[in-house]
C-alpha cells in the first residue's frame, strides 16, 4: 500500500471514528444484562463517565493509527492494527451505551482525534521501541482510569460496569503486549506529563 493510499485510509477512519457509528467486531458485554432504572442524577453521572470513556477510545484509535502509519517493522504495524480493532469494539460499546443513557459523545472528539494522531505519529517516528513504550504507558494510565470509574459508576448500572470491565481487561493486555514486542518503559516524569494531559481530556469530555 502506497503512502497516499494510507493517508486516504486514515481520512476514512477519522470520519468513521468521530462521526460514527463504528461497527463492533464483538458483542457488547452489556447485551446479556437487563436494563436497570437510574434516577436523573445517576444517569447523568454514568453518561458523563461513559462519554469520557468514548473520548478515550477516539484518542486510542487515533494514537494507534498514527503509530501504525509510520511503524518500521511489519509485525509492530500488525500488532498496532490488532489493538486498534479491539479499540473499535470499545468505541462502539460506549457509543451504544451513551444512546441508552440519552447522551451524546463529546463535541471535542475531532480535536482530540487530531492531537492523538499527531502524538502517535511523532512517537512512531522516534522508533518502534519508543512507540511501543508509549502504548504501554498510555494503556497503564487507561487501566487506572477505568478502575477509578468502576468505583464511581452508580452501583445499579450493571451495563456500564460490564463494558468498563471488559475494556479494562483488553487495555491491560494491550499494554503488556507492547512491552513483549520490545517497548521501552517510560520514565516517571513523562508518565506524570501524560497524566496531566489525560486529566484535561477527562474534565472536558465529562461535561461536553
Amino acid at each position: 500500500m502506497s503512502l497516499m493510499d494510507r493517508w486516504v485510509q486514515q481520512a476514512d477512519r477519522l470520519l468513521r471514528t468521530v462521526a460514527g457509528p463504528v461497527p463492533a467486531h464483538r458483542p457488547s458485554p452489556a447485551k446479556a444484562l437487563p436494563p436497570t432504572h437510574l434516577d436523573d442524577d445517576a444517569r447523568r453521572h454514568a453518561a458523563g463517565l461513559m462519554r469520557v470513556n468514548h473520548t478515550g477510545e477516539v484518542c486510542a484509535q487515533a494514537l494507534y493509527e498514527g503509530q501504525a502509519l509510520v511503524a518500521k517493522a511489519a509485525h509492530v504495524r500488525r500488532a498496532l492494527r490488532h489493538a486498534a480493532a479491539e479499540e473499535e469494539d470499545h468505541l462502539a460499546w460506549c457509543e451504544e451505551r451513551l444512546r441508552e443513557l440519552h447522551a451524546r459523545p463529546s463535541v471535542f472528539n475531532p480535536l482530540f482525534y487530531g492531537a492523538s494522531f499527531a502524538m502517535g505519529a511523532v512517537t512512531g517516528l522516534l522508533g518502534d521501541r519508543v512507540s511501543l513504550g508509549f502504548v504501554h504507558a498510555t494503556e497503564d494510565r487507561v487501566v487506572a482510569h477505568l478502575e477509578a470509574h468502576q468505583k464511581t459508576l452508580p452501583e445499579e448500572d450493571h451495563r456500564s460496569r460490564a463494558i468498563v470491565e471488559q475494556m479494562r481487561q483488553d487495555e491491560a493486555e494491550h499494554g503488556e503486549a507492547a512491552l513483549d514486542l520490545g517497548g521501552t518503559p517510560f520514565p516517571a516524569p513523562l508518565r506524570s506529563l501524560m497524566a496531566a494531559s489525560a486529566k484535561l481530556m477527562t474534565e472536558t469530555s465529562y461535561r461536553l
